[in-house]
């Protein structure tokens, strides 16, 4: 019983001076998502055409980066609203690179949803969009 206990006090002794040695670490910067500014839509699912022929689907994954974490608040109540403008948009016209049709423009289409989202949610409240896949 006495060699546990020993045992015992030896391993506590030596994770807490492990512990101790540990060096301070710096806070990292926050990011926009860590600062809570950003709001994540679901996939949109968009469709890739050859003039009138559909060759293929494409699934998007964007984030909308709000001026606030107050109007991040804002954005996630009317992601319905926003949704529904990406697909009607998605669906309207081609997101489609000219020439190859399997290949997503993401320039353009990045300028079109961040138009859409400002429309949605007015002036001021939506500093950027991101296409992440």
């Amino acid at each position: 019983m006495r060699r546990i206990a020993v045992c015992f006090c030896l391993l506590m002794f030596a994770s807490s001076a492990a512990i101790a040695a540990e060096p301070a670490k710096e806070p990292a910067k926050k990011s926009d998502a860590a600062a809570g500014a950003s709001v994540t839509m679901p996939y949109l699912i968009a469709p890739l055409s050859d003039g009138g022929t559909l060759v293929a689907y494409a699934y998007i994954a964007s984030k909308i980066i709000g001026t606030s974490q107050a109007t991040a608040l804002e954005i996630q109540d009317k992601i319905p609203f926003i949704q529904d403008a990406f697909v009607r948009d998605v669906n309207a016209t081609s997101i489609a690179k000219p020439g190859d049709p399997m290949t997503v423009d993401n320039a353009v289409l990045q300028a079109r949803l961040l138009a859409l989202t400002k429309k949605v949610m007015g002036p001021g409240k939506v500093a950027d969009l991101k296409i992440l896949q």
